[in-house]
């Protein structure tokens, strides 16, 4: 968890009298109401668990206003993203909507500028979200990170379902964490839930977590949300071992009349390997992925640099004395390869022809796809003409594929 700071100064005059602010306790029910109207119902409760909580508070939440009126939110949230061993101090945008009166005058612009300036006080390096489609480009975000796809249960394991499956309580949180901890070791990139999360989830009306329970001890969890026309949705599973992963899906399949339930896959974890049989596995009609911002190239690229050496150096690829050059075309950045480390990055200016001096160029818009997502830099040079590398060796040791698993606030399904 990052340390808080001071968040950007506030209020914020804008045109039209209009005026944003830090949120208050005394707009709580305006800011409910207009989450309900634009969004769903259970989003007012969301945001009042959010503002009422110590790890969050009213800080996280600002308002524009005219005059007693709120017109306009949004919540920004502390979150964290590991890649390796390497944790970022990350932000994530939610429950944001404004009035439909006052739709088309910039005020999501301001709220996303006043979320960027909190998360950078904040010391995130990165920002990752769940957003509409394509319109969060406008801020800066990119697609970077794929959701993974929900699968069909065509037929659930063998046997009686358990009495062992129940809510989660509060006590149960640190048994959950560590469930998920476990299962999302195997990936390289991986966003869990933060304390707060968890005591949010246990209380919002969304979803509801279960454990699974065997002699008084937890083997098994899983959150799901409300059965739909396509069955009832299970996430964010995960079990000690196969037995559990099994019983928990028979357990969840029990809690529906017809036991039509989608499971969010989650690859090589030990719930894929225990359900593979009884999944339908079919191909993907439409690319889905989470969102990610890079505010600071330089920034974050200086918090990889221990990343990068270990890359380089399992790759056995002696690079010394030389530089790595990666160009975004409207700038560059250079990373000093010495015999016991990388030094500290420096930035640039445009370079438009980064082969030259043995770099690689990539578009800025793909740089969070280079960095946090499942191609690497040799998948995505086959797809993007504004990826590409001279020195193939150097750069494939550097950004290899990556393997992702994001636990968030909010379901994407």
């Amino acid at each position: 968890m990052t340390v808080p700071t001071a968040s950007p100064a506030l209020p914020v005059p804008l045109a039209g009298g209009l005026v944003l602010r830090q949120a208050r306790p005394a707009d709580l029910d305006q800011i409910g109401t207009l989450l309900a109207e634009r969004g769903e119902p259970a989003d007012a409760l969301d945001h009042r668990l959010v503002a009422t909580d110590p790890d969050a508070g009213w800080p996280a939440c600002a308002v524009v206003v005219d005059g007693d009126r709120v017109v306009s939110t949004a919540t920004l949230l502390d979150e964290e993203v590991r890649i390796a061993d390497i944790r970022l101090p990350s932000g994530q945008v939610e429950l944001v909507a404004t009035d439909r009166e006052y739709e088309g005058r910039g005020l999501v612009r301001a709220l996303m500028r006043w979320a960027h300036d909190r998360s950078a006080a904040r010391g995130h390096v990165i920002q990752a979200m769940i957003g509409i489609p394509y319109f969060y480009r406008l801020f800066g975000y990119e697609y970077a990170v794929d959701i993974p796809p929900a699968l069909t249960v065509h037929t659930p394991p063998p046997g009686e379902a358990t009495p062992g499956l129940r809510p989660a309580r509060p006590s149960d949180i640190p048994v959950m964490a560590a469930l998920q901890e476990t299962a999302q070791s195997r990936f390289d990139v991986a966003m869990p839930h933060s304390p707060a999360c968890w005591r949010w989830l246990l209380a919002h009306e969304a979803s509801t977590l279960w454990v699974l329970e065997h002699a008084d001890t937890v083997i098994a969890t899983g959150r799901t949300t409300p059965p739909e026309d396509d069955g009832l949705l299970l996430a964010e599973a995960a079990a000690l071992d196969e037995a559990a992963a099994r019983e928990l899906l028979r357990g969840v399949a029990a809690l529906v009349p017809d036991g039509q339930v989608r499971v969010v896959h989650r690859a090589g974890t030990v719930t894929a390997a225990a359900w593979h049989d009884f999944l339908t596995h079919e191909p993907r009609r439409q690319a889905e992925q989470y969102y990610i911002r890079i505010p600071d190239v330089t920034a974050l690229l200086d918090r990889l640099r221990p990343l990068l050496w270990h890359r380089l150096t399992a790759a056995g690829i002696d690079h010394t004395g030389r530089d790595i050059v990666i160009s975004t075309f409207g700038a560059h950045y250079r990373i000093p390869v010495h015999a016991d480390g990388l030094g500290a990055v420096t930035a640039g200016g445009a370079m438009q022809g980064p082969a030259a001096v043995g770099g690689a160029g990539v578009a800025p818009d793909y740089l969070p796809a280079l960095l946090f997502g499942p191609h690497g830099i040799e998948g995505l040079t086959r797809i993007r003409p504004d990826v590409y590398t001279a020195q193939e060796e150097l750069f494939q040791a550097l950004f290899p594929p990556l393997t992702a698993d994001v636990l968030s606030y909010y379901l994407p399904y």
